[in-house]
C-alpha cells in the first residue's frame, strides 16, 4: 500500500499485487530521481520526446500550467462579464461547443447550479435535431447569451449551432417591438476561442458583443480553468476566486520534488504503470454531487493517452456491481466529497463497502477525499499533470490527438458526396422491430469481443435523463454477463472526447452504435444539409472508420422512437446474454 498523505491534495493508492505495487514504486523512485516534476514545470518536453518536431508540438501545448495564475488576475473581468450579462437582462446562456469547450461548463453547471437571480445556463453538444431544440426552442432569443466556444474557429459543430442562432436571433429581433436593442444577432454572442486565425474563421466574429481570447498554447482539454469554463461560471453566480486558488494550491503540490507527496506526479505514476501491467480501465466511483466530473475527466484520460496502439481506457457512470462482476484489468478511483452520503452499488451496499470488497479481491484503489465542490479546480489540475505523465510512462505525447479527424474527414466525404461507395458504410442497420433477430445479432457480436475488451455504446441520439437509465441498465446486464467493462456515450460529443482512444488505442473497442429516425428535423441555415443529415454522416463516419481498422462495430437503428427502440434493446441484451457462459 502506498499513501500519498491527508488532507485538500490527499490521497491514498493502494495496490495490493505485490508485482505491481513493486513497478509503481520503481517507476515512483526513477521519476524523483530523474526531476520528473521539476522538468514539468521547466517544460522539458524530453519527458515525451526526443523528435524535435513532436518537442516543438508538446511545446505549444504547456500553458495550462500557467492557467490559474494567469485567470486568477482576470477574475475582476469575469465578474464584471457576468454582472453585465446580467443586469443587460439575459436570462439564460447557450454554450455551444464540443469536447474540450463544452464538458468543464457542464461539469460546473450541473454541480453548482445557478446561484439565484443569475443565468440559467445550458450546454449544447449534440448534432441530433432533437437535442437542438430542447436546449433552445423554449429560451427567448433575445434574452439569451449564446456563446460559440471553438479553439480552432473551424469546429463543425459549434459553427452550425451558430448559424441556427443567428437566424434565430434575426427573426427574432425582426419581429420584436425593442427592435432598437440589437443592431444585429452579433450583439447577443459571444466567442471563446484562441486569437489570430482562430477567431477570423469564425462567421460574423466582428459583429459579437464580446471576444474572450484564451492563451493559444493552451490545449482544448486542458481548458477548464480558462475562459472556457470560467466564463460559464460567472453566469451562473459561483465565486471563482476559492474555485483557482484550490487550482493554484494543487499546482504548488505538483512542483514537490519528492514523489511521494507530489499528488499528480504519484497518481500519474500509478495510472501508467497499472496501464502497463493490463490495468488500463480507470473506472470511476464518484459521489453522486460531483459525478459530473467525470465526463471532464474521460476526456482528459481517454484523448490523452489512446493511441499508438496504448491507453488508459475510463470508466465513467457504469453502475457499481458486486465483486464477481469484474475482470483482472480494473483499476478503481473513489472521489469522495466530505458531505455526501456516497453513492450506493446496484444490490444497495454502499460504495466504500464494496471498494473495500474490491481491494481485498486484489483489485488496485485510489482514493481521492474531496472537502468541498469548490477543489475541483485542484481536481482539474491534478488530473491535468496525472494524465502528463501518465503519458510519460507509456512513452506517448499526452497532447496531440493524431486519430480524431479520421471521422471527422470521413463524415466530410459523406456529406459532400465525393466518397467511393463502401460496404462498410452502406451495411445495412438492425433494426428493432424484430426483438428475436436483434438478440441473435448482439449475441454474434459479443462472440466477437476479445478476452480484454471494453463494451462501447455509441448512441446517436438526444441525451435525455431517461436514457442515461437505460444506458446504466443495458451496461450493467453487459458488465455482469462478460466481466468486462462498459462505456457510453453520445454522439457526436463523443468523437471528441473518447473517439481518439477507440482509434488510436489498443485495438479491444466493443462497438453498439444506436441511431434513429428524425420525425422534426432542423435545418441549418445557409448550409446544404440539415442537422439530422450531419448527425447520421457523422454516426456514418465513425462507424467505417472502425470497421476499417478491423474493430466489432453493430449498428443497431432504434427506429422513430428512440425510448421504445432502447427498451427493446435492453430485452434483446437479456436475451443474448441468457445462459451465456460468464469468463
Amino acid at each position: 500500500m502506498t499513501d500519498t498523505g491527508t488532507g485538500p491534495d490527499g490521497m491514498t493508492i493502494t495496490i495490493p499485487d505485490p508485482t505491481r505495487r513493486e513497478a509503481y514504486e520503481t517507476a515512483l523512485k526513477r521519476a524523483g530521481g530523474a526531476d520528473w516534476a521539476g522538468r514539468l514545470f521547466q517544460r522539458d518536453t524530453t519527458l515525451w520526446t526526443e523528435d524535435p518536431t513532436v518537442a516543438g508540438a508538446i511545446n505549444d501545448r504547456l500553458g495550462w500550467l500557467d492557467a490559474p495564475e494567469h485567470f486568477a488576475i482576470q477574475v475582476p473581468a469575469l465578474e464584471a462579464f457576468g454582472e453585465a450579462t446580467r443586469e443587460a437582462g439575459f436570462t439564460a446562456a447557450i454554450v455551444a461547443g464540443m469536447g474540450g469547450s463544452s464538458l468543464a461548463p457542464q461539469v460546473l453547471v450541473r454541480v453548482f447550479g445557478t446561484t439565484e437571480d443569475w443565468l440559467d445556463v445550458r450546454v449544447l453538444d449534440s448534432t441530433d435535431p432533437a437535442a437542438v431544440a430542447a436546449t433552445v426552442d423554449d429560451l427567448d432569443a433575445l434574452e439569451t447569451l449564446f456563446i460559440v466556444a471553438t479553439k480552432s474557429g473551424t469546429t463543425t459543430e459549434p459553427l452550425a449551432f451558430l448559424a441556427d442562432a443567428w437566424e434565430r436571433v434575426e427573426q427574432a429581433i425582426h419581429h420584436s417591438h425593442e427592435r432598437f436593442r440589437f443592431a444585429s444577432p452579433g450583439d447577443v454572442i459571444v466567442a471563446i476561442t484562441d486569437p489570430g486565425k482562430s477567431l477570423d474563421a469564425i462567421p460574423h466574429h466582428r459583429d459579437f458583443r464580446q471576444q474572450l481570447l484564451n492563451p493559444s498554447d493552451i490545449g482544448g482539454r486542458y481548458s477548464a480553468l480558462t475562459y472556457v469554463g470560467l466564463a460559464a461560471g460567472s453566469l451562473i453566480g459561483i465565486d471563482l476566486d476559492p474555485l483557482l486558488q484550490s487550482a493554484s494550491a494543487m499546482l504548488g503540490a505538483c512542483q514537490q520534488s519528492d514523489p511521494d507527496r507530489n499528488p499528480g506526479l504519484s497518481l500519474g505514476i500509478a495510472l501508467g504503470t497499472l496501464a502497463r501491467a493490463g490495468v488500463d480501465k480507470l473506472t470511476l466511483i464518484a459521489d453522486p454531487e460531483i459525478e459530473a466530473f467525470g465526463s471532464w475527466l474521460e476526456q482528459l484520460i481517454a484523448e490523452s493517452t489512446g493511441k499508438h496502439g496504448l491507453g488508459i481506457v475510463p470508466v465513467d457512470l457504469e453502475p457499481l456491481g458486486t465483486v464477481d462482476a469484474y475482470g483482472p484489468d480494473r483499476l478503481f478511483v473513489r472521489l469522495d466529497l466530505e458531505a455526501s452520503n456516497g453513492p450506493v452499488a446496484v444490490d444497495g451496499t454502499p460504495a466504500d463497502t464494496r471498494l473495500a470488497e474490491l481491494e481485498g479481491a486484489g483489485h488496485p484503489v485510489i482514493r481521492i477525499g474531496i472537502e468541498d465542490p469548490m477543489d475541483l479546480g485542484g481536481e482539474f489540475v491534478r488530473w491535468e499533470v496525472a494524465t502528463a505523465f501518465a503519458g510519460a510512462v507509456l512513452g506517448i505525447d499526452p497532447f496531440d490527438q493524431p486519430d480524431v479527424e479520421s471521422a471527422k474527414e470521413q463524415t466530410r466525404h459523406l456529406l459532400t458526396g465525393d466518397h467511393r461507395k463502401d460496404a462498410a458504410i452502406d451495411e445495412a442497420a438492425v433494426g428493432v422491430d424484430d426483438e428475436a433477430a436483434l438478440a441473435r445479432a448482439i449475441a454474434a457480436q459479443l462472440d466477437r469481443a476479445v478476452p480484454e475488451a471494453y463494451l462501447a455504446l455509441q448512441a446517436f441520439i438526444a441525451p435525455t435523463p431517461a436514457r442515461d437509465e437505460a444506458f446504466a441498465r443495458i451496461r450493467a446486464l453487459l458488465r455482469d454477463g462478460t466481466r468486462r467493462a462498459t462505456t457510453a456515450g453520445y454522439g457526436p460529443r463523443y468523437l471528441h472526447s473518447t473517439g481518439q482512444l477507440h482509434k488510436g488505442g489498443a485495438p479491444i473497442g466493443w462497438f453498439l452504435q444506436l441511431t434513429a429516425d428524425h420525425p422534426l428535423d432542423r435545418p441549418i441555415p445557409g448550409w446544404p444539409y440539415t442537422f439530422g443529415t450531419l448527425v447520421d454522416a457523422q454516426a456514418a463516419g465513425d462507424r467505417h472508420v472502425l470497421r476499417d481498422r478491423g474493430l466489432p462495430v453493430l449498428h443497431v437503428h432504434l427506429g422513430p422512437d428512440p425510448d421504445a427502440g432502447l427498451a427493446t434493446l435492453e430485452r434483446a441484451v437479456q436475451q443474448a446474454l441468457a445462459g451465456r457462459a460468464r469468463p
